[in-house]
């Protein structure tokens, strides 16, 4: 099973193909849909809009976010196609990495004249101190 940063590496790559070769301006949902389509093709589990719960002072909210894609269950990657990347996509990102307890997001973005100026590798280094009131609702199955 390949480490995150193989994984990394070639959700990059496969990105990077598919911006030369699409160009921008496309929606996000179709950069996800290829995207996906050929990172399985690589033999990756790929899960598309998967839906997070979360539990939050006693309240449980099903579907609360969504994330773009999974990347066998350890790679979280959010698809943006805006004309600039802007603080609060990362921070969205970091937001979805600390309640999904995941630690390596990529924020790509489509939308650019070049993909290198819309991707960024967002890391969760966030431990709490204290035990948190708000909890996801984890796969068993973590990596």
């Amino acid at each position: 099973m390949p480490d995150l940063e193989a994984i990394s590496g070639d959700v990059v790559d496969v990105a990077l193909r598919l911006h030369r070769e699409l160009g921008p301006g496309l929606l996000e949902s179709v950069y996800e849909m290829l995207l996906a389509g050929r990172l399985a093709q690589m033999g990756y589990s790929v899960a598309r809009q998967r839906a997070v719960d979360i539990e939050f002072d006693g309240l449980k909210f099903d579907g609360a976010f969504r994330i773009d894609l999974l990347v066998d269950e350890r790679l979280l990657v959010e698809i943006k196609s805006v004309e600039r990347l802007r603080a609060v996509h990362g921070k969205q990102l970091l937001t979805y990495l600390r309640l999904t307890n995941q630690p390596v997001g990529l924020l790509i973005n489509f939308g650019g004249e070049t993909l290198k100026e819309g991707l960024r590798r967002i890391v969760n280094d966030y431990r709490p101190s204290a035990s948190s009131r708000l909890r996801v609702n984890q796969n068993p199955r973590r990596h």
